[in-house]
């Protein structure tokens, strides 16, 4: 089978293909490749992408390059700037998550994200899993395919050793970009592609295929495992994502570690270490029953409530703001993603402010509260508690008062104090 008959094999009958293209060695013979498959499948739309990281004094000029290779191909082009902040993950995980959001930003309707990693580039990731400590689902390394929210991320050349992509440019005379910074081994990938590898493969010549093999046995182990414990998992999760850890205690920490992993995934989280695990467990699940623990990770926390563990986004307190809204006739944006209010034709339905009350919203309130419904006067926590809200929705629900008196948490509950009348109706819908 020729090489492009191999690599159409491998792009799994996707007609759309976005490139993603540093015009290096690698992702210029891979999109020359779909190029030359173009001409003999003309239906087959190629557009290219080129992320401008900014890090090089020579960033512009790879640019330019890109846009002139693009151009004699005929390949339309974007270039996408971006700007990389290494403070939390380094230079080289901040780079690449920075990639991958503009990947996704730019994408069309219907197109496949196709990227040119090659076999070495597989066994550089094992090679890093390891020094992480990673368990199987690191050393799985990188799939052949897999989705990248609503389309598909191919990596073609994944069996491919780079010298055969050297070979391939050599013959039809391709130029590309070296970039210096490939040489400096500060970055662990570098280290590993100077100094370690090449004495590999000088006393082992098919390590890098080895390494490959085990990948993949890894990712068949996960993906069994994924298979047994699909139906166990989904019986777990609530409609609002929750887990639920009612008899966690009596399961074994190999089973009880692998369901919080793939609970966490499912939200989108990234891999959690062993350590970050037993800290879930120790920390959060097993707190005792009257603790409100959290645990963080990344930008996201875990929060227990009731039997349930939460994957929430960390968000700065708002728990001192006073919004006022002076016109409840146009939406009012809240801070930090929490949504808008709007007066609709539905929501939580209160009395119109008199003349002489100004309306504000505020995320706290102190004091005891009589509420429609029920007899009585009780504190603000235990009406939350009443209301089955938990502790970090308190924090974040909206509360309108009319000057200093509170008349509904909004979802929630409505105060006597702002109980509508007939005829005489607010409905202030919050929209998240």
């Amino acid at each position: 089978m020729t090489q492009l008959a191999q690599l159409e094999q491998r792009l799994a009958g996707e007609q759309r293909l976005l490139v993603a293209f540093s015009g290096g060695l690698d992702s210029t013979v891979l999109l020359h490749q779909l190029v030359l498959l173009r001409q003999q499948q003309p239906e087959r739309r190629l557009r290219a992408i080129h992320i401008h990281h900014g890090l090089s004094p020579w960033a512009d000029s790879w640019a330019q390059h890109c846009r002139a290779i693009c151009e004699a191909w005929q390949v339309e082009l974007e270039v996408v700037a971006i700007v990389v902040d290494g403070r939390d993950s380094g230079i080289e995980g901040a780079a690449r998550e920075g990639r991958y959001q503009a990947f996704r930003r730019h994408l069309r309707t219907g197109e496949a994200l196709v990227t040119a990693q090659h076999l070495d580039d597989q066994c550089e990731t094992l090679l890093l899993a390891l020094k992480r400590g990673s368990g199987p689902a690191g050393l799985a390394a990188m799939p052949v395919s897999l989705l990248l929210g609503e389309h598909c991320l191919l990596r073609p050349l994944l069996t491919c050793a780079r010298a055969e992509l050297e070979s391939w440019a050599q013959r039809y005379q391709l130029r590309w970009i070296e970039d210096e910074s490939n040489q400096d081994v500060r970055y662990d990938r570098n280290f590993l592609r100077q100094q370690i590898l090449p004495a590999l493969n000088a006393r082992w010549p098919h390590f890098a295929a080895a390494v490959a093999r085990s990948a993949a046995l890894c990712g068949e182990q996960e993906q069994l495992l994924d298979e047994l414990l699909a139906e166990s998992l989904a019986s777990r999760i609530a409609p609002d994502g929750a887990l639920c850890i009612e008899g966690f205690a009596a399961m074994s920490e190999a089973r009880r570690a692998a369901l919080l992993r793939r609970w966490i995934a499912s939200c989108g989280g990234k891999m959690p270490s062993r350590d970050a695990i037993q800290r879930l467990w120790l920390e959060v699940i097993a707190a005792r029953e009257d603790a409100a623990p959290r645990l963080q990770l990344g930008n996201h926390e875990i929060r227990r409530y009731r039997q349930a563990l939460y994957w929430l986004p960390l968000r700065p307190s708002v728990r001192t703001l006073v919004l006022p809204w002076p016109d409840p006739a146009t939406p009012l944006s809240l801070p930090h993603d929490l949504g808008s209010l709007h007066l609709a034709q539905s929501g939580t339905e209160v009395r119109p402010p008199r003349p002489d009350e100004t309306v504000t919203v505020r995320f706290q309130a102190q004091g005891r509260f009589a509420i429609e419904g029920r007899g009585g006067h009780r504190p603000i926590k235990k009406l939350w508690q009443e209301c089955d809200v938990p502790p970090w929705r308190r924090e974040s629900t909206p509360l309108i008062f009319y000057n200093e008196t509170l008349i509904a948490a909004l979802d929630t509950f409505v105060c006597r104090e702002g109980s509508s009348v007939a005829g005489n109706v607010w409905r202030i819908a919050w929209h998240r």
